[in-house]
C-alpha cells in the first residue's frame, strides 16, 4: 500500500502547496512513483502547479520529474448506499487508484474545514501542518489565555485531527504522524520568534506532534510557480550558479525531508 501524505491546516497562505509540490517532485526525484491530489476544488493552487511543470517542461523541451495527478472522479449518486457520503467515496476511489501504482500518495487540502479534508486527514499515514510562525497560526492549533499565555486547551483543527486520529483507530491503522513545520521562518532570532517556539514545544508534548523547521520567507518560491519550478530543478533549466538565497533554500528542503522521516527514504540530494 502506498504511503499517504497530507498537507493541510485550515488557514490560508502558510505555504501548503509549495511544501506539497517540493515534497511530492523531491520524491519523484529519488525515484519514488508518487500520487499527487489537489483537494482544493476552487482555487487549486497545487494542480496548477503541476500544470505549470508539465506545460514549461514541453515548451522548453526538458524532462522535468513530475508527480501522477488524480482528479476525484464523477459519481453517481444514485449507486451510493443509504448514509453513504458522496465525497468520501471519490475520495476513497481516487485515493485506492493511486495506491495500486504509487509508493507515496501525497495530498494537499484546502484552507478551510470541507468534508473531503477531513477525510484525507483520518487516511493520512504522515500529516504535514505548515504555519506561519506567528501566534496568529498557532491559534489554529491551541486556545492561550491572553494575559499569561497559559495554553488552555486544543483549537478546532487540532480536534479535527484528533478525530481523524480516533477513527484509524477504530480501523486498526497506524497512528498519524504529525508534523508542525515552523514555515516562512524570519531571518532574525526575535523575541515573538522564541516565544512562538517554547509554546509549540510545550504544545507538542499535549497533543502529540513533532516539530519541524519549513521554508524561511524567500522571493525564489514566488519565482518558482509560475514556471512549475522546484528548488531541485534550477540546474535542469540552466541555473549552473545558485545564489546563497538558493543553496539555503535547498538546505531547509533537505532539512524538512529528513525531517518527516518517511519509509525508504534515503535524503540523498
Amino acid at each position: 500500500m502506498a504511503h499517504i501524505i497530507v498537507c493541510g491546516n485550515e488557514k490560508g497562505g502558510s505555504g501548503k502547496s509549495t511544501v506539497t509540490m517540493h515534497v511530492a517532485t523531491a520524491l519523484v526525484r529519488m525515484g519514488f512513483s508518487v500520487g499527487g491530489m489537489d483537494l482544493d476544488l476552487r482555487q487549486r493552487t497545487f494542480g496548477h502547479y503541476v500544470e505549470n511543470r508539465q506545460s514549461y517542461a514541453k515548451s522548453q523541451n526538458v524532462e522535468l520529474p513530475c508527480p501522477e495527478i488524480a482528479e476525484l472522479p464523477e459519481i453517481d449518486e444514485g449507486q451510493l448506499s443509504p448514509g453513504e457520503n458522496i465525497y468520501d467515496v471519490r475520495l476513497s476511489t481516487a485515493v485506492a487508484g493511486l495506491e495500486q501504482r504509487c509508493d507515496f500518495v501525497v495530498i494537499d487540502c484546502p484552507g478551510s474545514h470541507t468534508r473531503l479534508s477531513q477525510v484525507a486527514h483520518s487516511l493520512a499515514d504522515t500529516l504535514i501542518t505548515p504555519m506561519n510562525d506567528s501566534f496568529v497560526d498557532f491559534d489554529l492549533l491551541a486556545k492561550r489565555d491572553p494575559i499569561n499565555g497559559n495554553i488552555e486547551g486544543p483549537s478546532v483543527y487540532s480536534e479535527m485531527v484528533w478525530n481523524a486520529r480516533q477513527l484509524r483507530s477504530q480501523a486498526g491503522l497506524d497512528p498519524i504522524d504529525w508534523i508542525v513545520l515552523r514555515n516562512r521562518l524570519g531571518a532574525q532570532n526575535m523575541h515573538n520568534k522564541k516565544k512562538v517556539g517554547d509554546a509549540l514545544d510545550e504544545l507538542s508534548t499535549r497533543i502529540g506532534f513533532r516539530v519541524a523547521p519549513g521554508f524561511n520567507e524567500r522571493v525564489i518560491f514566488r519565482e518558482l510557480f509560475p514556471r512549475g519550478l522546484t528548488l531541485l530543478d534550477l540546474k535542469d533549466v540552466g541555473v549552473q550558479q545558485m545564489n546563497l538565497s538558493n543553496v539555503a533554500a535547498r538546505q531547509e528542503l533537505r532539512e524538512l525531508m529528513k525531517s518527516l522521516k518517511l519509509p525508504g527514504v534515503t535524503v540523498n540530494f
